[in-house]
């Protein structure tokens, strides 16, 4: 366990997004305001309809009500009102150890490093349902294989920032997939970052899960293709157009053989086929590298203003 006085002269702010934990958010606050003694603890209440926010006000928080659905809207509201070196976001049902914060938060400071993920031990074997578990080992893998292999869970809503990784990240979604998004503008940025196994710990019974399985899966792999397609771009229309060559020249296979051996073409509808879906293969490929040079750029302009933004205190 780190000594939290280790971060006296360090700017702390404990973020907490809510909605309808009433059952476990007194205690969230406590347990953070023992571990981390001098942060500032902030709940936003994502227009929760029990008392949430009233319970956390009552437990010394600074409750901020953000009425607009969806776990992406309250971190882009978080990351934009709050003025903090390091950030500590966990979420508000009780499921992360606040105990583990000092060491998450020396990590970061330790390491020099811009996040810091929590990472849920055991949670792709039992996740409370079968289908979150199954979701979480199928949506890692396809993470490592898109993006990279920096992280092994994603989806984990205990993470350490620091200033300069707020500040920078965009925060375009709008429900869980958040996560997602953190993960890739890491990556695409390859900004410093480390994970530490933390234990996960179980819902109350009288607090049961804002995921939606099917609904929030398909969100988040939708998610996934739309990050490809935005930050891979040629690899992206890439494999579009490979697809359709290769349909195309299939479909023009026995075509080319009968014109070789007779110098007729028996079927010209599916020759006109054939050569429309090479044309646009051809199209989408000049898409894609069109597109690569633009994403490049955007690379470069982000990485400017993660560059821009005032270093922590300790470095």
């Amino acid at each position: 366990m780190q000594d939290p006085g280790a971060f006296e002269g360090l700017s702390i702010a404990v973020v907490i997004p809510c909605f309808n934990e009433e059952s476990c958010i007194a205690g969230v606050v406590a347990d953070f305001k023992q571990a981390l003694p001098g942060a500032r603890i902030f709940v936003f209440d994502n227009a929760s309809t029990d008392r949430t926010g009233e319970l956390a006000r009552a437990a010394g928080a600074t409750v901020v009500l953000e009425p607009r659905r969806g776990k992406g809207n309250v971190v882009r509201r978080m990351f934009a009102e709050v003025e903090a070196d390091v950030y500590v976001m966990a979420d508000g049902d009780g499921t992360y150890d606040a105990a583990a914060s000092p060491r998450l938060v020396h990590d970061l400071i330790s390491r020099r490093l811009d996040m810091v993920v929590g990472t849920r031990a055991g949670v792709t074997d039992d996740a409370g349902r079968t289908g979150h578990a199954v979701g979480n080992r199928l949506f890692n893998g396809l993470f490592r294989s898109m993006f990279g292999d920096d992280f092994t869970d994603i989806f984990s809503g205990y993470r350490v920032f620091s200033r300069r990784f707020v500040k920078s990240f965009p925060a375009l979604s709008a429900g869980f997939e958040i996560e997602t998004e953190m993960s890739v503008h890491a990556s695409q940025l390859r900004m410093p970052v480390g994970e530490v196994a933390l234990p996960y710990g179980r819902r109350p019974e009288d607090s049961p899960s804002k995921l939606r399985t099917f609904a929030d899966g398909f969100r988040i792999l939708l998610t996934f293709v739309l990050l490809l397609r935005e930050t891979r771009p040629t690899f992206f229309y890439g494999v579009l157009a490979g697809a359709l060559a290769l349909l195309s020249l299939v479909l023009a296979a026995p075509l080319v053989s009968t014109y070789l051996a007779t110098g007729l073409v028996p079927r010209f509808p599916t020759a006109i086929l054939a050569t429309g879906l090479m044309i646009v293969a051809a199209l989408l490929m000049t898409c894609g590298l069109i597109l690569g040079s633009l994403s490049l750029s955007r690379i470069e302009q982000k990485r400017i203003l993660y560059l821009g933004t005032p270093g922590p205190t300790w470095q």
